[in-house]
């Protein structure tokens, strides 16, 4: 089990944090090799279910995800979404959370929970710096885009 968490300031409003990090489609344009799928319709909300399939041909797989958790910020207030990874190859969690930081600004702290299955524990050490490097990566360009 891999457990990594990391935080960035945005010089953007609240609203506009939420959107750029909850739009699931978005996640395919900035994550390498990933096509999300929507398995219900939006808008988003708990329940809602998408799956991100990673990797090429029969070297992919599935990280089925639904949210558990959906607070989008309010009157200038925090929000917090968690997502619970239920596929057959990745299992854990992960919390999206913006808080008002300085200047206008918004913080963000992106925390995660990975547990693949066919990674032996003994990778963690390297997995755990790989995947935040990765989703760190993935919400700069969330933050930077559109």
């Amino acid at each position: 089990m891999v457990t990594f968490e990391f935080a960035r300031t945005a010089p953007l409003p609240l609203d506009e944090a939420w959107r750029r990090l909850t739009e699931w489609n978005r996640h395919a344009a900035v994550v390498p090799l990933t096509r999300v799928t929507m398995v219900t319709r939006g808008p988003n909300r708990e329940g809602t279910v998408f799956v991100a399939r990673t990797g090429i041909g029969p070297f992919a797989f599935d990280d089925r995800m639904e949210v558990t958790v959906w607070c989008p910020p309010q009157d200038g207030g925090p929000g917090l979404c968690r997502l619970e990874k239920r596929g057959r190859a990745v299992r854990g969690w992960a919390e999206i959370e913006v808080r008002p930081g300085p200047g206008g600004r918004t913080r963000v702290t992106w925390r995660e929970e990975l547990r693949p299955r066919l990674v032996p524990s003994v990778l963690d050490p390297l997995l755990r710096p790989l995947a935040r490097a990765v989703f760190g990566r993935a919400a700069n360009r969330l933050l930077r885009r559109p």
